[in-house]
């Protein structure tokens, strides 16, 4: 963690509706680098929906997003993705037809340096169970591989900012245990995270701050959550 420098990400005000459907209500939040920062709360509260419009698949009817200092609301996903802002969202969404192999290479489709295979060869380092089944297509993995194979087909592109979406969901236990590991260790190499994760005690043991979100608002937010008597009855129980 890196105390008082600059934001990686800044949200202000954030607002987004689906129909009549409010999602966001004036959501504000900070993510510096090298940090962990977790939202947790009720499924329905709008954590998702944060991440996909800091991501730019939503458009936001009002409030601002900052990345890196500069507003990058209303800009594409490639230009975000080729800036090193990339999303792994809920559910994996490997492409199922496709081999493991194919998936990571996709990964690193908005590059254009020489290193694509050295970075390869890191992410099934890190993930020993994708190098035994590089031309498996990636349906027929279990539900951890294909998480390991999400993540990994990030790393391929060499993110600065990892925006997490449930990555424990449906995991055993086991499995859950590894890949709070792997994003703890992808922080201390540099890597900045925000984290959204039913999973609250395992994610706010790993984050350096947290944010708790209810009917689309920060109710609260802070250093060390897990103290906190309201969020342990409200999650932690």
């Amino acid at each position: 963690m890196t105390g008082a420098a600059a934001p990686m990400l800044e949200v202000r005000d954030l607002a987004l509706s689906y129909g009549r459907i409010r999602a966001l209500q004036g959501v504000s939040l900070l993510v510096r680098p090298g940090e962990i920062v977790t939202l947790v709360g009720p499924n329905g509260a709008g954590k998702s929906s944060l991440l996909r419009t800091v991501a730019g698949l939503e458009r936001p009817e009002r409030g601002e997003v900052h990345y890196q200092g500069r507003r990058i609301d209303g800009q594409p996903v490639e230009a975000l993705v080729r800036d090193g802002m990339i999303l792994v969202p809920e559910g994996r969404a490997t492409l199922r037809h496709l081999t493991v192999r194919e998936n990571l290479v996709l990964g690193a489709y908005v590059r254009r340096d020489d290193g694509v295979a050295a970075d390869r060869d890191r992410v099934l380092q890190r993930f020993p169970p994708l190098a035994e089944r590089l031309g498996q297509k990636a349906g027929t993995l279990s539900g951890g591989e294909q998480q390991m194979l999400a993540i990994g087909r990030a790393l391929m592109a060499r993110p600065r900012l990892l925006l997490l979406d449930e990555p424990s969901l449906g995991l055993a236990p086991l499995i859950v245990r590894s890949i709070f590991a792997t994003i703890g260790e992808l922080r201390d190499e540099g890597v900045t995270i925000l984290l959204v994760e039913q999973n609250a005690k395992q994610a706010l043991q790993l984050a350096d701050r947290a944010y708790v979100l209810e009917t689309g608002s920060v109710v609260l937010e802070g250093t060390d959550l897990l103290a906190d008597e309201r969020v342990r009855a409200a999650y932690l129980t």
